[in-house]
């Protein structure tokens, strides 16, 4: 592979056949997520030196190990928003730049989190199973809980906390909570906790850093409360699962609507199994539109590292 004219890179993930084939076009691919755990490290220690770039998902990251074990590697280009499974201040360290794609999944993950505030509330998911079962013909579904008229409180407001905080702004008050007030017309609340006891629907749209990972727990599931909904379009990491499976099996709250988790594919059993919650299997940016824009910000990207242009959505280093 040493002796190939394309410069090497790392596929961690499965992607798009798009983002494949434009990819496989640039680069000498190893898929590396297809490679059996027993032959990385023979593979590594012939074909390391040869690997420029690493592509993968906002979910999996690159392993410190792995970066550490790439002499030339230049790039690691994450198709997605989510940049905290890689160790950034260490890939600045060895001259990596880490790239993601800003922007361009906003709508769509705020337009996910909107409709699993109204799916959630309204009982959407029991609704369709109970007609596909036949149960209408014994009688009504038990009512549901109105959206209208509801507080909703917005952990994070950056570009995605934002857009969700516009498109509920016409069901009731939005409240929110960040780093400093921002120049809103919303309610500021000055920490997680106050801003669940503030409002009934908490929608998690933070990223998730050191300083975020489990803030959502025990204490701000009880400042939520019984009557009190938690959707999380952000990332598994920022709530604290044990703590969430005890309020949901408690009816601490109310139920959990939620599109991220803290291992996935892997969801706690006690989630799937509760009547309390809604759960999908990370699909907010999951739609044609977005992913073909996303996999066109990767290749811009990498186009940019190839040309020995800094990428244009590089992180800061």
């Amino acid at each position: 592979m040493g002796e190939t004219s394309a410069p090497v890179a790392l596929q961690l993930c499965p992607f798009s056949p798009a983002l494949e084939a434009a990819l496989a076009a640039r680069f000498t691919l190893e898929r590396w997520f297809e490679r059996a755990e027993a032959d990385k490290a023979s593979w590594l220690a012939e074909h390391a030196r040869d690997v420029r770039a690493v592509a993968t998902g906002g979910h999996i990251g690159c392993p410190s190990a792995l970066m550490e074990a790439l002499p030339a590697l230049g790039i690691i280009a994450i198709n997605g928003v989510g940049f905290d499974k890689v160790d950034v201040p260490l890939a600045s360290a060895r001259g990596v730049a880490v790239t993601t794609t800003p922007g361009v999944l906003t709508e769509d993950v705020a337009d996910l989190g909107v409709g699993l505030v109204i799916a959630l509330l309204r009982g959407l998911a029991p609704a369709d199973s109970f007609v596909r079962a036949g149960r209408w013909l014994g009688g009504d579904l038990p009512l549901a809980r109105k959206v209208s008229g509801r507080r909703f409180g917005i952990l994070g407001l950056g570009q995605i906390g934002h857009a969700v905080a516009r498109r509920l702004e016409p069901f009731g008050p939005i409240l929110y909570c960040d780093a400093a007030p921002k120049p809103v017309d919303y309610t500021f609340c000055a920490n997680a906790e106050d801003l669940a006891a503030a409002c009934d629907v908490l929608v998690v749209a933070c990223a998730a850093t050191p300083q975020t990972q489990g803030l959502v727990g025990d204490a701000v599931l009880r400042a939520l409360g019984a009557e009190g909904y938690l959707v999380n379009i952000s990332r598994g990491a920022v709530i604290n699962e044990p703590a969430l499976v005890h309020a949901v099996e408690q009816g601490t709250i109310a139920g959990a609507a939620l599109d991220v988790f803290a291992a996935e594919p892997q969801v706690p059993g006690e989630l799937i199994a509760s009547a309390r919650t809604l759960l999908t299997p990370h699909i907010a940016s999951a739609t044609v539109e977005t992913r073909q824009a996303m996999a066109d910000t990767v290749i811009a990207n990498l186009d940019d590292f190839l040309a020995g242009r800094r990428p244009r959505s590089a992180l800061p280093a």
